[in-house]
């Protein structure tokens, strides 16, 4: 009897060692590799993703020795007209609905500074996995990496699919004592 009290803590002790959760399945694809999840951007995304994405570029600007650039409502402005935009038409190019340019559009919003250039993407992808995309190619690499640009714009729309259409701006502000003479 004192042998099986002796016995009983130590099997409670080990029962409390043994797992009792069911394991978690993953869908795999035909390549066996985890199928990705919907990636949809919620409410505290709008505050918290542009300034994320800000220190993202200038964490690379900084690598490749471009100075900091800074968040500009003003790109910010033409980047979510250009997202929706692009979802309306339902397709990723630079031109809106109504033949509009990057350019015209910079100046729509009264961007006082240039256009160094616009990336854009139609993704299902995070906003990392989109800036990841953009520099592993020379063209959207130049325009995240321009040396001349002082501001960026940022936005996305984010359709009911999940369906994601990001839009990044890169300007440049005329030099101070320029912009004093004019």
């Amino acid at each position: 009897m004192r042998f099986i009290l002796l016995l009983l803590p130590a099997f409670l002790f080990l029962s409390g060692c043994v797992s009792t959760s069911v394991p978690q399945t993953t869908t795999l694809a035909a390549d066996g590799k985890p199928l990705p999840k919907l990636y949809r951007i919620g409410v505290n995304g709008r505050n918290k993703i542009p300034y994320e994405v800000l220190d993202s570029v200038n964490t690379l600007r900084a690598a490749a020795g471009a100075p900091p650039v800074r968040l500009d409502p003003r790109l910010t402005a033409a980047a979510a007209t250009h997202s929706r935009d692009m979802s309306n038409q339902n397709r990723p190019w630079h031109f809106g609905s109504d033949g509009s340019s990057p350019i015209d559009r910079v100046q729509r919003v009264g961007y006082p500074g240039g256009l160094i250039g616009e990336n854009i993407s139609e993704t299902y992808e995070t906003e990392m996995e989109t800036i990841s995309a953009w520099m592993d190619k020379d063209d959207t690499r130049r325009v995240l990496l321009s040396k001349r640009a002082t501001d960026m714009g940022f936005a996305w729309h984010q359709e009911t699919n999940g369906k994601i259409w990001w839009t990044l701006i890169m300007g440049a502000q005329p030099p101070a004592n320029l912009a004093m003479a004019q």
